[in-house]
């Protein structure tokens, strides 16, 4: 009896040794949060996708007017929150991710919200290359 729980011990030690020797992005990307019933791909497909599409048509036109100003900030300031729930409620399966979230397109989002209340096309088209460069990164590294 002594040594069957000396070896489920050592066995769940040599397990977590095994996991937490893995490289980052190889472990399981996470479905949904651990406590909030959003699946991921839900967030892609509601926030990034709809926000990414509508940036990329109105800065490959360039935004004509203080509306579509607007709306540049409107879809820049949603993803940037989104950068905020990818790492919320354990969500987030990886340094690539993590990387990809906090970095890139957080940093891509501000710089497109700056360039938007300064209505500058060429800097909101090279904050959105930041932007898109993140998405590229993590389905690179996750998507199936």
């Amino acid at each position: 009896m002594k040594f069957t729980k000396i070896a489920v011990v050592l066995a769940g030690l040599a397990g977590l040794f095994l996991l937490s020797g893995m490289p980052d992005d190889a472990q399981a990307l996470q479905e949904k949060g651990k406590s909030r019933p959003a699946a991921t791909k839900y967030l892609m497909r509601g926030i990034v996708g709809p926000n990414c599409s509508g940036l990329g048509k109105l800065l490959k036109a360039g935004p004509a007017d203080e509306k579509a100003w607007d709306t540049v900030a409107c879809h820049a300031a949603c993803l940037n929150e989104l950068s905020f729930a990818l790492m919320d409620d354990g969500r987030c399966p990886s340094g690539t991710w993590a990387k990809a979230a906090t970095g890139a397109l957080r940093e891509g989002t501000v710089a497109l919200l700056a360039a938007a209340e300064a209505k500058d096309a060429d800097a909101a088209k090279a904050a959105f290359k930041t932007v898109t460069s993140s998405c590229g990164a993590c389905h690179k590294a996750h998507k199936k």
